[in-house]
């Protein structure tokens, strides 16, 4: 493994790439619904915190059109060139993608007129940091939306399953392993103070998923590239994973199954007028 994967807790080979892709998909109606919220327009110039391989930094790119700018920040040198071949492939010139450890984030002041970070505080060791840098780029005025994880072990699945929580609780571990924290989202809004906004808003998200629908597939790709990874580090049997797969796919076959997403918060987070 790369030491640019070993950076990221799922890493950044093409399999990942691909479920970023689908996950995105997935939870694109509650992503654009948070880009109203914080009240992004054409013309906007907005940062794309932790962008990845830039699925939702190309549609921030359609939101704000050719007049305005996107600024992808991640510290993935593989992901970033992945955005800027993309970026040429398409002819979007406005679409600006730059490797940086977030946090130390360097933007000049009074910058940007907006930002947004989806999953990327519960992975990293300091959020406050990265929220401080944010603040001090935005311009009067200007919205930072943070969606995030507030409980992850929240996750719920019916029928219920040992075997599913006992997955959940290994997985929380590892964020927290690795400097993250999956209730990040319970701190939000205090670190969004302390850097010097004033939180607009905080909204709860959470989502059911069925068989047969596409966000019962999303869990799915999430765990097939992860728990290998889990069972290999020691953090879980062999045993333990294909449990849990048993009771995965039978409830993938029972109409009376469905799971709670974990549950996320939406806060979003305004830089006072001076």
């Amino acid at each position: 493994m790369s030491p640019d994967e070993r950076q990221y807790v799922l890493g950044t080979h093409d399999a990942e790439l691909a479920r970023l892709g689908f996950q995105h998909e997935v939870w694109a109606e509650a992503t654009v619904a948070s880009w109203e919220h914080a009240g992004f327009h054409r013309g906007d110039t907005l940062l794309d915190v932790g962008c990845g391989p830039g699925y939702v930094t190309f549609e921030l790119a359609s939101l704000v059109g050719p007049d305005g700018r996107i600024i992808g920040i991640d510290m993935s040198e593989r992901f970033i060139a992945h955005v800027r071949a993309q970026a040429e492939a398409r002819g979007i010139a406005h679409v600006h993608a730059e490797a940086q450890d977030l946090g130390a984030l360097t933007l000049p002041d009074w910058s940007i007129d907006g930002a947004f970070a989806r999953w990327v505080m519960c992975f990293v060791s300091n959020p406050a940091a990265i929220i401080e840098r944010v603040a001090r780029a935005m311009r009067p005025g200007a919205a930072f939306a943070i969606l995030d994880y507030s409980y992850y072990e929240g996750f719920r699945v019916a029928p219920p399953s040992a075997n599913f929580e006992r997955v959940f609780t290994v997985v929380a571990e590892s964020f927290r392993t690795h400097g993250g924290n999956p209730n990040v989202g319970m701190e939000l809004p205090a670190m969004m103070i302390d850097a010097g906004l004033e939180v607009r808003s905080i909204r709860p998200l959470v989502r059911v998923g069925r068989p047969g629908t596409p966000l019962w597939e999303w869990p799915r790709t999430f765990f097939q590239i992860f728990l290998p990874t889990l069972v290999e580090s020691g953090s879980l049997t062999a045993g333990e994973e294909a449990a849990f797969w048993e009771d995965f796919e039978a409830r993938t076959v029972n109409s009376a199954a469905f799971f709670m997403s974990p549950p996320m918060v939406e806060v979003i987070g305004v830089k006072p007028q001076a």
